[in-house]
């Protein structure tokens, strides 16, 4: 309780500021025994860590994420069938919950911190050239640490998957899934043929806004465009964004999909365990158990149906590439075993945006830190549900254009606009600066002089972007970072693209409403493009690549395909190629991403996806399951793995001078070996010593 308390009052403290008082502590000792009893007398507290786990289930998911969280809930409403979640992080912790503080979470421990290779064609105004990437580490995944936004992606986005050999994820497949999980609490789209009630996921706007987002929604008017659902009928267009939340609070998909299910008999969880790969029969080619590590053991699971991996787009083609599943040249490389050479890793696709656009306003109406007195904030939220920290991670509007390089006559626009009414200065250089990795010089110069001032922004990001990246191992050892390499701006056209959608941005700006407020573009150069005439073409595409900053979607890297496709790593069932029992749900199998946030639509595909495996396992004869003699009855839990004492399991720091293993361990013992001796020198965390090791086999 005393923990969790000062954690409160010391992140929100810092965030909104301290009053000479000292009254702040007041509300913030409010807010910390408020959320402590609704966690100890809620129905649907939080999941329980299963520490006696069974040595066999009949699903195992690794990854509770905006996709492993919904597939585990879907699957454990089959009573007779046992399901494993495993989660490599803790639970959310109450900070989570805080719309506002979304920013808070990145670089914590509650994000994996990773971080692009270095580039020469973007992220130029960012430490060493690298991008930050934020993946959550944590239950709920990516949906506790992103900006709640709910987005579905376009029409035209499905009905593209179908076309390429993907019967049933078109539109009008699809949009039952939207709904199934929609819990949609705006009495404006209650009665919406594209909308639904009751669902787990619960979605609504903002209850507090700025005035800003009024007058952006108005100026998109202005242009032509109209106010709508982009959700809905129709994408192009302005609106107040909607996102994932209830009664002012995140809604993750933890808080969503497991707190209802955490006493559900047949449904296991176990948090901080770091899956270190799948276990596939090399002659039945079977995805037979799953190993991880937790708390200084190291598990073997058996999986009696199938596993299905929901860690992400960097995380499920890791553990693929680290199972022998991969690029036959790259596994080679690191000297692993190749069970089925499959391009994993490759497709990977992200929206990039452009970040910093800054326009100045001469009245009170934007988000300044120094400006809320944290006792009056506090209180709008504990006690009312509102006030700012209720906006969602700050972007309050969203808009959908086009640039000369679209199809006007469909509706499929390639630029979408995030409004927030701050900017890189608001918060004095607090956070904000330090998520996006910004270079210091580049701050001071730009950003620094206007600190604390009031101010908006806009953020155009390319929607359909034509370059591709990948991911990659960095060796053999699971406790590596991979290697990412967004290769942002490979097609030129995408850097132009994302400058057209600049301009548009600019012009929305201009726009009369905006006169009210005395709002004007902030004029100072970057400085690597001073060089160039200031907002023109050229001037645009260097502040592209300067400040390009991820809008947190990766996705692809598993692609979903037909069998002719050679770029394909799953079916249209999402079922792994060449690999029994083993599907893949999440994020990386979208072959094209969604024209939009991508969280809904994960969450989407998890519904279907779900359901796919029930479709098959309950109605397909083929899908049998003959009982291993060995098998333990399940009515005998009892910890099963290997146990692994006086060795630590965390991966080195970046500054370790230990170098890399090439040789690839055909067994966790070697693995651990390996781990104990050897390392990655960048994009690492944890401790560098490593005792003398003794395993211990459990009998499995």
């Amino acid at each position: 309780m005393v923990l969790n308390l000062l954690f409160i009052t010391t992140v929100i403290k810092s965030t909104f500021g301290v009053v000479t008082t000292g009254l702040w502590l007041i509300p913030l000792m409010l807010a910390a025994i408020t959320y402590y009893r609704y966690d100890a007398v809620d129905p649907e507290s939080r999941p329980l860590d299963q520490l006696n786990l069974y040595p066999e289930y009949d699903f195992i998911v690794v990854g509770s994420g905006s996709a492993g969280a919904v597939v585990a809930n879907r699957l454990s409403e089959v009573r007779k069938w046992k399901v494993l979640l495993i989660e490599a992080g803790p639970d959310e912790n109450e900070i989570s919950d805080v719309p506002s503080l979304a920013a808070y979470l990145q670089l914590s421990k509650l994000d994996w911190g990773y971080k692009t290779e270095p580039s020469t064609k973007a992220c130029l105004g960012m430490q060493n050239n690298r991008c930050n990437w934020p993946r959550g580490r944590v239950l709920g995944g990516s949906s506790v640490l992103n900006y709640m936004l709910y987005v579905r992606g376009n029409r035209n986005d499905y009905d593209h998957w179908a076309s390429l050999g993907n019967p049933g994820w078109d539109y009008d497949h699809v949009l039952r899934y939207f709904k199934k999980s929609e819990d949609n609490r705006n009495p404006y789209l209650a009665n919406n043929q594209y909308h639904s009630r009751g669902g787990l996921l619960t979605v609504q706007e903002s209850p507090w806004h700025s005035p800003l987002v009024a007058a952006f929604v108005e100026a998109g008017t202005q242009m032509g465009y109209e106010n709508r659902d982009i959700n809905g009928a129709q994408q192009a267009g302005f609106m107040i964004a909607q996102g994932t939340i209830r009664r002012g609070s995140r809604c993750s998909t933890a808080k969503a999909f497991l707190r209802p299910i955490r006493q559900r008999k047949n449904f296991h969880l176990s948090m901080n365990s770091h899956v270190t790969r799948i276990i596939v029969e090399p002659g039945t080619m079977r995805a037979q158990a799953v190993e991880f590590v937790k708390h200084g053991k190291v598990y073997r699971i058996a999986a009696r149906r199938e596993v299905i991996l929901s860690a992400g787009a960097i995380n499920t083609p890791q553990l693929m590439m680290l199972s022998g599943l991969g690029p036959r040249k790259h596994l080679e490389k690191h000297g692993i075993r190749v069970l089925q050479d499959l391009p994993v890793g490759e497709n990977m696709q992200d929206h990039v945006g452009m970040g910093g656009l800054t326009f100045l306003v001469d009245k009170p109406v934007a988000i300044v830190q120094d400006r809320f007195n944290p006792t009056a904030v506090t209180f709008q939220y504990v006690l009312r549900e509102r006030g700012p920290m209720t906006t969602l991670g700050g972007v309050e509007g969203l808009a959908f254009v086009h640039t000369p390089y679209s199809n006007r006559s469909l509706d499929w626009p390639d630029i979408q606009f995030h409004m927030a009414p701050a900017s890189i200065n608001s918060d004095n250089g607090a956070r904000v600066k330090k998520v996006l990795g910004l270079k210091e010089s580049v701050y001071q110069e730009v950003y620094h002089p206007i600190a604390n001032k009031d101010s908006w922004t806009i953020m155009p990001l390319l929607l359909r972007p034509r370059s591709r990246g990948s991911v990659k191992l960095r060796s053999s050892n699971p406790f590596h970072y991979p290697l990412i390499n967004a290769n942002y701006f490979d097609d030129p056209l995408d850097a132009k693209t994302l400058v057209e959608g600049a301009k548009i941005a600019l012009r929305v700006a201009e726009a009369q409403v905006f006169k009210q407020f005395g709002s004007r573009l902030w004029r100072k150069p970057l400085p690597n493009c001073k060089h160039h005439k200031f907002l023109s073409d050229a001037y645009l595409e260097c502040h592209v690549r300067t400040i390009s900053m991820t809008i947190y979607h990766p996705c692809g890297t598993a692609k979903m395909g037909p069998a002719w496709d050679p770029e394909a790593v799953v079916d249209p069932r999402l079922r792994v190629y060449g690999v029994r029992g083993l599907r893949v749900i999440d994020a990386s199998i979208m072959p094209t991403i969604s024209s939009g946030n991508t969280n809904a639509p994960v969450i989407m595909i998890a519904e279907k996806g779900a359901d796919l495996i029930k479709e098959d396992w309950l109605t397909n004869p083929e899908y049998k399951v003959k009982r291993q003699a060995t098998a333990v009855r399940d009515a005998e839990p009892a910890e099963s793995g290997v146990v692994v004492q006086g060795v630590t399991l965390s991966p080195p720091p970046a500054n370790s001078n230990i170098t890399t293993t090439t040789t690839t361990p055909r067994t966790l013992r070697d693995i651990l070996e390996s781990s104990s001796s050897s390392s990655s020198n960048s994009n690492l965390k944890g401790n560098t010593t490593s005792p003398s090791l003794v395993v211990s086999y459990a009998d499995s």
